[in-house]
């Protein structure tokens, strides 16, 4: 059942995902399925690759540091790139290829999600010593994900 809810900073259940650790600051169990939300703290080496998401909308509001978007094209070269600031709001529509990198040395991201099934598979990748995205293509394919390019130079 869906609620309303306020959840400060660290109150949300931490998890282990590839050598980072993220918050869960709403789950899908507390929203009956229509968004997920993450709290990220990232540094450049943990951008993923681009990629689309065929099932979900995805959004980004900055509260810390400086990101760059890339979005629109199959190839990292040939994407739209944008730079976002703390405060910004970033909207990525499902289908519309996209990745994003701090270019700062670190960066703080609430990640939302729209569905929010995504969650399944952040939570189901666990520990490892950096990001191995191309060892879970089949796993990123049941969430409708595809992999299109190789993230963006550290």
């Amino acid at each position: 059942m869906s609620f309303p809810l306020v959840r400060n900073p660290g109150e949300g259940t931490l998890y282990r995902y590839y050598d980072t650790v993220q918050e869960q600051v709403v789950s899908t169990s507390e929203t009956r399925g229509v968004s997920t939300v993450l709290r990220l703290t990232m540094r450049p080496s943990d951008a993923p690759p681009l990629h689309s998401h065929s099932r979900e909308d995805e959004s980004w509001v900055i509260l810390s540091g400086r990101v760059r978007f890339w979005v629109g094209s199959a190839s990292l070269d040939e994407c739209d790139v944008h730079d976002a600031g703390p405060g910004a709001y970033v909207f990525g529509p499902r289908l519309v290829p996209h990745t994003f990198q701090p270019i700062t040395s670190t960066a703080e991201v609430l990640q939302i999600n729209n569905p929010g099934a995504i969650e399944g598979y952040f939570r189901s990748i666990g520990s490892a010593d950096a990001r191995h995205d191309t060892d879970h293509t089949d796993l990123l394919a049941q969430y409708g994900v595809t992999l299109l390019d190789g993230p963006p130079k550290a």
